[in-house]
């Protein structure tokens, strides 16, 4: 018997843990604790414990399959390539779009980045992050300069105080809840809130209940309270801050309208409980803000993420131990893939596509005969979608690499009509996805397990992924069969990698971020932050500690208005409808729900309704009931249960039998395209028996 240890980084949430896969004769059968990690320490959570269940599936892809006559047929590689190529070339670039992954690697994001710019000359790809953390980037670069987790997750627990909104911590990245939990021990008061009375709100020093939406109401009125009491850092703001814009938020933060008065109108946070947080975050003397997809998940997530930047910067809480603004990540690689272009206006490292010196050094570097796309930005996903469903033929083909729109898509009723409106449709998966079922050629991938490769945590640590089995039958890595098709359209020359560390290399030499790194400083526990712009810089774990990255290297403050989501309760549609996950699945579910051990944990999703609320509309716990929208409706069980505010109800998006995202609303953020998960209005019914 050969049995053997291979260390590896969880595929799972953005935290970045790392574990053991244990070998036996060639096949990954579990995992084991890696004790060197900084980041866990030898600890994981469910999905970690059991990361190695999905691997060997009996329903993994392994060979190319083509559509013909509306079923799937077998095909060899040459004719799933010959068959794409070929249609491919019919197309001209500005009907082609392309949705890389935030479950790849950074190695495999960027040769998909480089294919779409450079063999099919398309500006038009995007990633799942437009979904998630669309809103973190544009917004913290607006104040920053830089749209990143500012510090890292070790240094959660040196924080005095820790203040969590928009994120169930403690289910979505248990072992950052880890840290928050390490700083309570220590002293620091936990603020929690939430409209869900959640794992992470049962430990919190002070829970603040409100309604989904209520966002920059909240942040302004806390900040106008800690300003009228003297609380903000005066030092910070005068010598690293815009002081222009600080007057502006000053004026709009003590006006009438964001009395904690009426910020508990809005929000239905009482005004004691506002009072108490504020003080508690002005006299800290550091705290730590994390938020997730509650924060982001807006028309207004733009908007809400300066508002955590705003309150920061107020606190002084920048470039210090236990401070910061912490976007969680909610995909294992969704940095990375920002990180590598996969977006529709950068190259790696956020380097502008419409930047005349930007584009010219990656059109020089990777040297194809015909140029790359034009100097323009292209559309986002949530763009594309609604150019699919409203302007049929503008875009016609779409390559998609380990995506599963047709359920992490909100309206998915609309997302269907738009997906079937493609005359060509390319998916590479592990897996015959929701999405997969739709494609008219389907090729056969890898998973984190065998391969080689990086992935970027939510802390900018970038992390190895290493090989510890062959891929089932004829599946191919990511990076191979798009250096495979490249050829087969005649660049061969631009894909000449023979391994992930070749085009790690590359994306190195072309990353100032990325610049000093390599596979070797890579290969250890501790690994690398960005930014590491040589290879004797020792990486940048806390962000900001001098100067933002503005040109003048000052933060700046955004004065906000409070808006209300697009869609709010009226007497047809009484409640608002909210999503998350929970702690034993992850995304889409197709991974964590062909696990064995997480799918018997929680077999499918549910509704949550207070009991208030579930008295009134006669429903009882466990009942089939009917949640509908003005999207669409589903059956789904009711779970009732006072962790939900009155009024107010939530269902995880993992499970495609009662998929919330058929309700939820497609409304956008004008500036990330990010779409409004997380507030609708929603009606539920008792189901008629026949």
């Amino acid at each position: 018997m050969d049995l053997k240890y291979v260390q590896t980084t969880c595929p799972y949430c953005g935290t970045g843990c790392s574990l053991n896969l244990v070998v036996k004769d060639g096949k990954v059968v579990g995992t084991a604790p890696y004790h060197r990690s900084p980041v866990n320490e030898g600890k994981v959570c469910p999905k970690g414990t059991y990361a190695h269940e999905f691997i060997n599936r009996e329903d993994r892809l392994t060979k190319p399959l083509i559509k013909k006559d509306g079923q799937f047929v077998e095909a060899t590689w040459d004719e799933a390539y010959d068959l794409i190529a070929s249609k491919f070339k019919s197309y001209k670039p500005s009907e082609l779009a392309v949705l890389s992954s935030a479950r790849t690697s950074n190695e495999e994001n960027y040769v998909l980045m480089k294919f779409a710019r450079g063999v099919l000359k398309t500006t038009h790809i995007d990633h799942c992050a437009r979904l998630c953390h669309a809103s973190t980037v544009a917004g913290l670069a607006a104040a920053f300069g830089s749209g990143a987790m500012t510090n890292s997750i070790g240094d959660i627990a040196e924080s005095k105080c820790v203040f969590i909104i928009g994120s169930n911590t403690f289910e979505q990245h248990p072992l950052i809840g880890r840290r928050v939990m390490q700083a309570k021990k220590n002293g620091a008061k936990l603020i929690y809130a939430d409209p869900r009375f959640t794992a992470t709100g049962k430990q919190a020093d002070l829970y603040m209940q409100f309604v989904s939406g209520a966002d920059v109401a909240i942040f302004n009125g806390l900040m106008g309270e800690i300003i009228r009491n003297g609380w903000e850092d005066k030092e910070f703001i005068a010598k690293r801050t815009n002081l222009e814009t600080y007057e502006a938020l000053k004026k709009t933060v003590l006006s009438d309208a964001y009395s904690l008065e009426n910020v508990s109108k809005i929000s239905r946070i009482p005004v004691d409980q506002l009072k108490t947080a504020a003080e508690w975050l002005g006299k800290a003397e550091s705290s730590a803000l994390l938020y997730s997809m509650g924060i982001t998940q807006h028309t207004v997530g733009v908007d809400n993420v300066k508002s955590t930047a705003n309150l920061q910067m107020v606190l002084g809480n920048i470039g210090i131990r236990g401070g910061g603004v912490n976007a969680l990540r909610g995909q294992n690689n969704v940095q990375g893939a920002c990180d590598m272009g996969a977006l529709p206006v950068v190259f790696t490292g956020y380097q502008k596509v419409i930047d005349e010196a930007a584009h010219k050094k990656f059109a020089d570097a990777w040297g194809f005969p015909d140029g790359i796309c034009e100097p323009k930005n292209g559309y986002e996903v949530t763009v594309m979608i609604n150019v699919l469903a409203d302007n049929p033929g503008e875009l016609k083909a779409m390559y998609i690499m380990g995506e599963n729109p047709m359920l992490s898509d909100p309206d998915l009723n609309h997302a269907e009509h738009a997906l079937k409106s493609l005359e060509f449709l390319v998916v590479q998966d592990i897996f015959l996805t929701e999405t997969a079922q739709l494609a008219d050629v389907v090729l056969p991938a890898t998973c984190y397990a065998e391969k080689d490769g990086t992935q970027t945590s939510t802390e900018r640590r970038v992390q190895m992924w290493r090989t510890a089995q062959a891929p089932p039958g004829e599946a191919k890595l990511d990076w191979v069969i798009i250096s495979e098709l490249a050829a087969k359209m005649g660049y061969a020359a631009q894909f000449p990698y023979q391994s992930a560390e070749d085009i790690f290399t590359e994306i190195a030499e072309l990353t100032p971020s990325y610049h000093g790194m390599n596979y070797e400083r890579l290969n250890k526990p501790e690994a690398l932050h960005w930014p590491c712009p040589t290879t004797d810089h020792p990486g940048t774990p806390i962000l900001h500690c001098e100067k933002r990255a503005h040109p003048h290297g000052l933060g700046i403050f955004h004065p906000l208005e409070w808006k209300p989501p697009a869609e709010v309760p009226d007497a047809e549609y009484p409640f608002v409808l909210t999503t998350g996950r929970c702690i034993w699945h992850w995304h889409t579910g197709s991974m964590t729900r062909r696990s064995e051990a997480l799918a018997n944990e929680v077999p499918t999703g549910w509704i949550e309704i207070n009991p208030e609320d579930a008295a009134a509309l006669g429903i009882k716990d466990k009942e089939m009931i009917k949640a509908i929208t003005r999207r669409g409706e589903v059956e789904v069980p009711a779970r009732v249960t006072p962790d939900i505010m009155k009024g107010e109800m939530f269902m995880p998006f993992h499970f495609a039998e009662c998929a919330a995202n058929k309700l939820t609303n497609n409304a956008l953020d004008p500036g990330a395209k990010i779409p409004e998960f997380k507030a609708c209005a929603v009606k539920v019914e008792k189901i008629q028996e026949a």
